[in-house]
């Protein structure tokens, strides 16, 4: 047998989420039925398949990878142990790894307090919050005064994925950029009534849509930022700003409406989730549930991609006819694509790529193969939806001279995109009753292969043109009989090894009648917790159409016996339910941002070590306050940056009845943030 990777309410709302996070974050999603109704096998079916005959054994031990017809190269996970070919996402050779090494800090206990919560020994600050001054010329924030072109000139609401890239030249500074998600007008605007949004709301609410740059200082001797209002590259970008459809599809007739006859000029991004960044200095921005902006669905690719027949929840089809998909029926194709952003060019236009395919993106993660081209993995974040990757066919040019920039900024329109189908490699274990009892054998582990979608305007999907793979993705990989998995979400390649890590944040469906249940890889029906995969490419080549994967961590209480933590012993981590954004620190170690908790705690960030003796320790760094989801980790050397999301966003909480005081205490708007943690000795971060 081949020797693969070592193991690794009731209600209908995803994780602990509340019914107001339900409504305005993803349109009341899990309450609708699944989109996916195509009759290909379920992840679930498959990984039960892949179970090991062997027991579970710690993550030290020495694996091969393999693939379905070849043998791939060995692969450590000790300490030291590192991929010698691939280049990671910023195009530098892996290092070496140090184990545990940045995960050293005392962890916060499981709480419900209304504050960012850090280890003893740490600080923090507010870096900036919803209204907080941009552009040259906005005002202050005033929560009873504001206008949309206020907004516009201010950073927005709901921050979700973060990145800090360097400002060379000028010290101490950095230029940090942010999504801004979704907006939660009861929490916005004082006597809301949902039934009937003002027009002023509304285009409040698209100017608070969207991303953010802004250069941030670092004070000296600390990791406290400040942010800089008007500074040159400072900038916002909205739901009525300019962006520009590239690659195979763009101008297809799939793309065209009344107001853009040439299918390229878009109005506007939304929904931006998780993201990534490029080795040759872009971000790359998921536009994920952005079926719920629009209204009167009818078709059966606006069923497959989440848009209702009725109203929206938000009413912006009564002052734009664009978002009523009656009259403007190909405006909502315009939107669910990864979004590339030059943030070192104030004047660029911002490209929806669609050689990398239409779906909810939670997130796009790049690396390098060895020879310099980029490979994006991506997560449609939908119940039983997919998992892609796209493999550029255009080298990056190193430099920093304007060819080399522009060469760069092609690379991600011409290439191939996938579709990940997961096969099993050991017999057949007769599944459980939801129990989450595990099999003798206890590891879960297999291989898979990646099925080719679409490469330039050649479709290898029968019976889809390329126009309508890249427009449709979700409808391809029904084709194709691509694995049904629980909910893709955030995913990052290891800097150190090059391995994939996917999180499945949970599958409130699972078991439910004319559903799959419980199997071995997730054993629990209404899976409420979630898990992370691990994925090994074959021959670690990120090109490669082949791969291994293992469950790295099966998450919930610790003391349960559903849990899994890489093989490290149990009572030696803490608790975490709904893994969703990943990052890793400069040390090879991952970080995890929750949304959800289902264990009657806070959401918060943890890390843990991928490699070396204490692969698996999982420890939470902090938690965020009452009704606020974790967002956007950012890991350096000397400081951790989160993005706190939708704070007092619980059932029945308003302007007028606000369920958390923070950031800035009683009697003050509560507002979305990113906030900056270092250590108070000046140390880096986790030492």
């Amino acid at each position: 047998m081949r020797r693969l990777l070592p193991l690794l309410s009731t209600k209908p709302h995803a994780g602990g989420r509340s019914a107001l996070t339900c409504r305005y974050r993803c349109g009341d999603a899990c309450f609708q039925e699944v989109p996916n109704t195509s009759d290909n096998e379920y992840a679930g079916d498959i990984i039960a398949r892949a179970l090991s005959r062997r027991s579970m054994v710690r993550a030290a031990a020495v694996v091969t990878v393999a693939t379905a017809a070849a043998t791939a190269p060995v692969l450590g996970t000790g300490a030291g142990q590192a991929v010698a070919g691939p280049l990671d996402h910023r195009g530098q050779r892996p290092g070496r790894a140090d184990g545990a090494r940045g995960l050293r800090f005392e962890p916060v206990a499981p709480n419900k307090k209304d504050k960012v919560t850090v280890p003893r020994g740490y600080d923090q600050n507010i870096v900036i919050r919803w209204g907080d001054p941009i552009l040259r010329g906005a005002p202050t924030f005033r929560a009873e005064r504001q206008t949309a072109k206020a907004q516009a000139a201010q950073f927005g609401y709901n921050n979700d994925f973060l990145s800090l890239l360097p400002l060379r030249g000028e010290q101490g500074r950095q230029l940090l950029v942010a999504n801004h998600e979704y907006t939660d007008e009861v929490l916005m605007f004082r006597g809301y009534d949902p039934e009937k949004p003002t027009r002023e709301q509304v285009e409040i609410a698209w100017a608070a849509h969207g991303l953010s740059v802004v250069a941030v200082q670092e004070e000296r001797r600390s990791g406290r930022l400040v942010a800089l209002p008007r500074h040159p590259l400072n900038r916002r970008l909205t739901a009525t700003s300019v962006f520009e459809m590239t690659g195979p599809a763009a101008g297809s007739p799939l793309l065209r409406t009344s107001v853009d006859r040439s299918g390229i000029k878009v109005r506007g991004t939304l929904n931006n989730c998780a993201g990534g960044e490029t080795p040759w200095g872009t971000t790359l921005h998921g536009e994920e549930n952005f079926n719920q902006y629009f209204a009167n669905g009818s078709s059966a690719t606006d069923k497959r991609y989440g848009i209702g027949e009725g109203p929206s929840e938000r009413k912006w089809e009564r002052f734009d006819k664009r978002f009523d998909v009656k009259q403007e029926p190909n405006e909502s194709h315009r939107f669910g694509w990864v979004v590339e952003l030059d943030p070192y060019d104030a004047d660029s236009v911002p490209r929806k790529r669609t050689a990398l395919g239409r779906f909810k993106h939670e997130a796009a993660a790049p690396r390098l193969t060895e020879d310099g081209r980029p490979v994006v993995y991506m997560g449609d974040d939908e119940r039983f939806d997919y998992f892609y990757k796209f493999v550029s066919s255009k080298r990056m040019k190193k430099g920093s001279s304007r060819a080399a920039r522009e060469h760069n900024l092609t690379l991600l329109d011409e290439g191939t995109l996938y579709v990940a189908k997961l096969t099993g490699d050991s017999p057949e274990y007769a599944a459980g009753k939801g129990t989450g009892a595990l099999p003798a054998d206890g590891e879960f582990d297999g291989s898979g292969v990646w099925i080719p979608l679409a490469t330039g305007d050649v479709s290898h999907v029968p019976g889809m043109s390329a126009d309508e793979v890249y427009v449709f993705t979700r409808l391809a990989g029904d084709k194709v009989g691509a694995t049904k998995m629980d909910r893709p979400e955030d995913v990052e390649p290891s800097p150190r090894t090059g391995r994939v890590y996917l999180a499945l944040t949970n599958n409130t469906d699972r078991g439910k009648p004319g559903k799959p249940g419980a199997d071995e890889a997730n054993p629990r029906n209404l899976n409420k917790h979630g898990q992370i995969l691990e994925l090994a490419e074959n021959w670690d080549d990120p090109a490669s159409d082949g791969f291994a994967w293992r469950l790295f961590l099966v998450a919930g209480d610790p003391k349960d016996p559903q849990t899994y933590f890489a093989g490290f012993p149990k009572d030696r981590v803490s608790p975490i339910s709904c893994p969703d954004n990943v990052a890793f620190d400069p040390h090879g170690n991952l970080w995890i941002s929750t949304d959800g908790n289902q264990l009657g705690s806070h959401d918060g960030l943890f890390g843990v070590a991928t490699q070396g003796e204490r692969r698996g320790e999982l420890k939470q760094f902090l938690t965020v306050p009452i009704g606020a989801e974790t967002c956007g980790p950012v890991i350096q050397d000397r400081r951790v940056l989160v993005a706190v999301q939708h704070p007092g966003e619980v059932d029945g909480a308003s302007v007028e009845k606000p369920a958390s005081a923070w950031p800035d205490g009683r009697g003050r708007m509560v507002r979305p943030a990113v906030v900056s943690v270092w250590r108070q000795d000046g140390n880096d971060i986790g030492m």
